[in-house]
């Protein structure tokens, strides 16, 4: 595990847009862990950088390395579905610049997120992870998601389908 001293995480602000839509799009055209398929155009994810504010129960936290400022993960809350009566509820998820893994990024990132939302009044999150992914997993666990089930085949995405086990924590 990297020195955390050299991280820093913060809220994410628009100065972030460019290098959070690489790092998303690495995932797009790489893996399974999302199931975009087209890559982004950093106008076209600001919307989504836009919804996340500084505060309220939709955040977005940025690591980046204390000396570079460069962007090594985030980690989101989003509306879990649509309709009113599940806004006490988030969707969570963490995304690692693939050449920072296993460095404790993903779970220090997680760990300012859930202290962000703690007095935000929500109820549940909820955790959607393509399979198979056992270090998503395995970070889920270590901050109390508890598994629920799995929606087989449900994405289909490099020619093959891919199921997606749903986790929940309560808040």
């Amino acid at each position: 595990m990297s020195d955390h001293a050299e991280l820093q995480v913060r809220p994410g602000d628009e100065g972030d847009l460019v290098a959070l839509t690489d790092l998303y799009n690495h995932y797009v055209r790489e893996t399974a862990v999302t199931f975009d398929t087209t890559p982004f155009t950093p106008a076209e994810r600001r919307p989504w950088l836009l919804s996340h504010p500084v505060d309220g129960p939709h955040r977005l936290m940025v690591a980046t390395a204390a000396d570079t400022g460069r962007v090594l993960g985030y980690a989101s809350s989003s509306p879990f579905r649509a309709k009113p009566a599940y806004a006490t509820s988030v969707e969570t998820t963490v995304y690692v610049a693939p050449d920072a893994g296993r460095r404790g990024i993903g779970t220090l990132l997680y760990q300012a997120l859930f202290d962000a939302l703690a007095d935000e009044g929500l109820h549940r999150a909820y955790a959607g992870i393509a399979q198979p992914n056992a270090a998503s997993t395995a970070l889920h666990e270590r901050f109390g998601f508890r598994y629920v089930g799995t929606y087989r085949e449900v994405g289909h995405k490099f020619g093959r389908w891919w199921d997606v086990a749903w986790h929940e924590k309560e808040l």
